[in-house]
C-alpha cells in the first residue's frame, strides 16, 4: 500500500506542476519549450535544465518530416521532485520512434508514465505496456525487441538528490 501512496503523491505533484505552469516558460519552477523531432534513423538529443537538474531526451525516429514536440521540466515547491515530460501538442504523430531514452541528472527516478496512441489512430493516449521500456536509477529506455515504436508521450518524475548535513 505504501508503494501505491508514494506513486499517487508523485503523480499528484506532477499534475499540479503541469496544471499551473504557463507554456511561455515564464515560471521559475517550470519551463516548457518546443523542439523539432527529426526523422531519418539517426540519434538526436534535446535537453532542458532547471537549476542543478537536467532532462535529456534522446531518440531515433522514422517516417514523415520534422514535427514540433514539447518538453516541460519543473521542480516541486520544496525542490524534492524534478519532472520531465515530452509530448506532441498537436496530437497524433506521424513519426515512430525506434529508440528512446530519457535521462534525469541530479535525481533518482521514482515514477514513469509512458503513453502510445490508440490503435485506431485517434487522439487518445493509452499507457505503453511496462514491458516495452526499462527504468533504472536515472534513465528510462526502450526495451530492445519489445518496444513497438509507438511512444506519444513520456513523463518522468525523480526525487532530487540533496546533500544532507
Amino acid at each position: 500500500m505504501a508503494r501505491f501512496t508514494d506513486c499517487f503523491v508523485l503523480y499528484s505533484a506532477v499534475l499540479l506542476l503541469v496544471s499551473v505552469s504557463p507554456t511561455d516558460g515564464s515560471s521559475e519552477r517550470t519551463t516548457t519549450v518546443e523542439f523539432d523531432v527529426k526523422p531519418g534513423g539517426v540519434a538526436h538529443s534535446f535537453s532542458q535544465t532547471m537549476g542543478d537538474h537536467e532532462c535529456t531526451f534522446t531518440y531515433v525516429s522514422q517516417g514523415g518530416t520534422n514535427e514540433q514536440w514539447m518538453m516541460s521540466v519543473g521542480l516541486s515547491e520544496d525542490d524534492k521532485l524534478f519532472f520531465c515530460s515530452v509530448w506532441r501538442p498537436q496530437g497524433k504523430s506521424y513519426l515512430f520512434f525506434t529508440q528512446f531514452k530519457a535521462e534525469l541528472k541530479g535525481t533518482e527516478i521514482k515514477h514513469v508514465n509512458a503513453y502510445s496512441q490508440t490503435a485506431a489512430g485517434g487522439q487518445k493516449n493509452v499507457f505503453l505496456p511496462a514491458e516495452e521500456y526499462i527504468i533504472d536509477r536515472s534513465t528510462v529506455t526502450h526495451n530492445e525487441g519489445k518496444f513497438n515504436a509507438q511512444l506519444s508521450k513520456l513523463t518522468v518524475i525523480g526525487r532530487t538528490l540533496h546533500d544532507e548535513l
